[in-house]
């Protein structure tokens, strides 16, 4: 499955990804505001594609100018606020290199992938969260039309500590309105 949008191509990441995702994934700016560790090798961003990366409806953020992978973005197959099996739901998750910030990249690939949540995999409800302190992401969320639900403290298993954790949601139902609202 490949998602097109203006300046994106959305598509499974490859193997010979593996030094694009090193390039982004080993700064510390990057994977410590998201919960997890640096990459300290290309080896280690390998193993993340052939694992967490090769999940289905995650995605490789491709610039279509470049041909560059800048991030990742995509589900995690997560509901934060409990299972729910008549309400179909899912969380959100991205990253995205620096050098790049700033540039509402993150904005326009989780619209296309919350689009395809709701229209080919049938969820009703798209999670997304944040720990505390990363603030452009919650920009991000709000600009996607995600609403703020609630916050926790959560557990953060790849770098051994608890973080405060604020989540949002964005409805099918909201998702649509936004969707004829801009037509």
């Amino acid at each position: 499955m490949e998602l097109k949008t203006a300046r994106l191509l959305l598509r499974p990441f490859r193997e010979t990804d593996a030094g694009d995702v090193f390039a982004y994934a080993s700064d510390p700016r990057v994977g410590i505001i998201a919960g997890w560790p640096p990459h300290q090798s290309r080896e280690e961003s390998l193993r993340i594609i052939q694992t967490v990366f090769a999940a289905p409806g995650v995605f490789a953020m491709v610039l279509r100018d470049t041909g560059r992978v800048v991030g990742s973005v995509g589900f995690v197959d997560e509901h934060p606020a409990g299972d729910c099996p008549d309400c179909p739901d899912n969380e959100l998750g991205y990253a995205l290199s620096p050098d790049c910030w700033g540039r509402g990249l993150v904005p326009e690939a989780v619209r296309a992938v919350a689009g395809y949540g709701f229209t080919e995999l049938g969820f009703q409800r798209i999670w997304c969260g944040h720990y505390a302190g990363n603030w452009r992401s919650a920009r991000c969320m709000g600009k996607c039309g995600f609403r703020y639900a609630f916050a926790r403290t959560t557990r953060v298993e790849l770098l051994g500590e608890d973080r405060q954790t604020y989540y949002y949601l964005l409805t099918e139902e909201a998702w649509r309105g936004r969707i004829s609202g801009a037509l």
